[in-house]
């Protein structure tokens, strides 16, 4: 992975963000999904809510960033 890329673990059941000893305990339950990437690649930016793991707006995201991951697709 190359600049800010990271992977995320998500629970597959509700989609809601899960800590990566969560994920290697439950890997049947789990998806790994990589987020970041780069501008020059034409990736865009969505944000993510960390407790239900639906989309929020950029409004919503700059007012709880702390329970919000950006994610580029």
């Amino acid at each position: 992975m190359a600049g800010n890329e990271h992977e995320v673990n998500r629970s597959a059941k509700s989609g809601r963000f899960v800590k990566e000893s969560t994920a290697k305990r439950q890997p049947e339950t789990t998806t790994t999904e990589t987020v970041g990437g780069g501008e020059d690649r034409g990736d865009r930016e969505v944000n993510r809510s960390a407790k239900t793991g639906k989309f929020v707006t950029d409004t919503t995201a700059d007012l709880h960033s702390s329970t919000t991951e950006t994610q580029k697709l």
